[in-house]
C-alpha cells in the first residue's frame, strides 16, 4: 500500500442551505424578533417622514398631497444665519468637550486601577457613577443651587462680603458650565468602560516589566496605555459621528438663562423650526442634513483608523 493511498480522503464540505441555517438558529433568531421589531417600528419606520424635506409639507395635507420642492429646502437651511450660528455652537460645543471632557475617564479609570483596595475602588466608583442615573433636570437644578445668583456659592461670598455671582446666566461661561456638569453627570460610564478594558491587561506583563526594571510611567505607557487605545479609538470615532448631536435636553433647559446665541445647537433650532414654529419641511432637511453628514464623519473616521491599524467600528471580512 502506498503512502498517498493510507492518507484519509478529504470530503468535500456540504453548504448548509438557509433552511438548515434557521432550524440551527430558530430559538435565537425568536429571541431577537422583539428587538428587531421595536427596531423597526422606533427607527427605520420613521425615517419615510424625511420625504417632508423634499416637499412643501402640511400636515393638513400629508405627505401625498403635498407640493414636491425637490432641493428649495436644503438651500433655505444652508443660507440661513440662524441655522448656521447653531452649527457654529454646536462644533465648539463638541470640540471643547472633546479637549476638556473625554480624557478624564481615562484618567480617572488608571487612578482607580491604580488603587490596591477592592473596597476603595468600589465605593469612588459607586460615587461617580451614581449621577449618570440623574435626569439633566435634576442636574441643571443641582447646579443651580451651587452656583446660580442665589445659589450656594453665591450667598457665602454675600455672606463674607463680597460680591456674588451667577454662573447660570453667564453667556460668556456657558460653555465651561455645561462641560462640567457632563463631566459630573457622565464621567463615571466612561470609567466603567476604560476600566473593563484594562481588565483584560494580563498582570505578568506588569510584573515581568517591573522585574526588568520599569518604574510605573513607563508601565502606564508601554503596556497599559496600548491595551487601552482600541477602546480609545473606538469611542472617539463614535464621539466624531455624534458631534452634530450635543445635548438636546440639557441645553434646551439652560436656552432661556443665557440667550439663544450661545446656547441654540442644531437639534434645539431643529425643534423649534419644526415643532414649535411649525416649519416642517425646513426642520426636517436640517435634521437629514445632519444625519448624512454624521454617517460620512463616522464611515471617516472608521477608514483613518483602519490607515493606523486599528479595527475602529466596523472591519470588512
Amino acid at each position: 500500500m502506498t503512502a498517498s493511498s493510507a492518507e484519509p480522503a478529504v470530503r468535500p464540505r456540504r453548504r448548509r442551505t438557509w433552511r438548515t441555517r434557521l432550524n440551527r438558529d430558530r430559538s435565537l433568531i425568536i429571541m431577537t424578533l422583539p428587538a428587531v421589531a421595536l427596531l423597526a417600528i422606533f427607527a427605520y419606520v420613521p425615517m419615510l417622514g424625511n420625504v417632508m424635506a423634499f416637499q412643501q409639507y402640511s400636515p393638513y395635507t400629508g405627505f401625498f398631497r403635498s407640493a414636491y420642492v425637490g432641493l428649495d429646502n436644503f438651500a433655505r437651511v444652508f443660507n440661513n444665519p440662524l441655522f448656521l450660528n447653531s452649527v457654529k455652537n454646536t462644533l465648539t460645543i463638541t470640540a471643547f468637550q472633546l479637549v476638556f471632557f473625554f480624557p478624564i475617564p481615562i484618567i480617572l479609570a488608571l487612578l482607580l486601577n491604580s488603587v490596591i483596595s477592592p473596597r476603595i475602588r468600589t465605593a469612588v466608583q459607586a460615587v461617580v457613577y451614581l449621577p449618570h442615573f440623574f435626569s439633566w433636570v435634576l442636574v441643571v437644578t443641582i447646579f443651580q443651587q451651587i452656583v446660580g445668583g442665589a445659589g450656594l456659592i453665591a450667598q457665602t461670598l454675600r455672606s463674607q462680603g463680597y460680591q456674588g455671582f451667577d454662573l447660570m446666566t453667564n453667556p460668556d461661561a456657558f460653555l465651561v458650565l455645561i462641560t462640567l456638569q457632563s463631566v459630573w453627570k457622565d464621567a463615571g460610564w466612561g470609567i466603567i468602560i476604560f476600566l473593563a478594558a484594562l481588565s483584560t491587561v494580563d498582570p505578568a506583563l506588569h510584573e515581568a516589566a517591573a522585574s526588568d526594571g520599569a518604574n510605573r510611567w513607563r508601565r502606564l505607557w508601554h503596556i497599559t496605555l496600548p491595551a487601552l487605545r482600541p477602546v480609545i479609538i473606538l469611542l472617539l470615532i463614535l464621539r466624531l459621528g455624534d458631534s452634530l448631536s450635543v445635548g438636546f435636553e440639557q441645553l434646551i433647559l439652560q436656552r432661556e438663562a443665557v440667550g439663544a446665541e450661545v446656547s441654540e445647537v442644531i437639534d434645539t433650532y431643529v425643534y423649534y423650526q419644526g415643532v414649535i414654529y411649525g416649519d416642517w419641511s425646513f426642520a426636517a432637511a436640517a435634521g437629514l442634513a445632519k444625519g448624512v453628514i454624521s454617517l460620512l464623519l463616522v464611515l471617516g473616521a472608521n477608514k483613518l483608523a483602519h490607515v493606523f491599524g486599528e479595527s475602529g467600528v466596523y472591519q470588512k471580512s
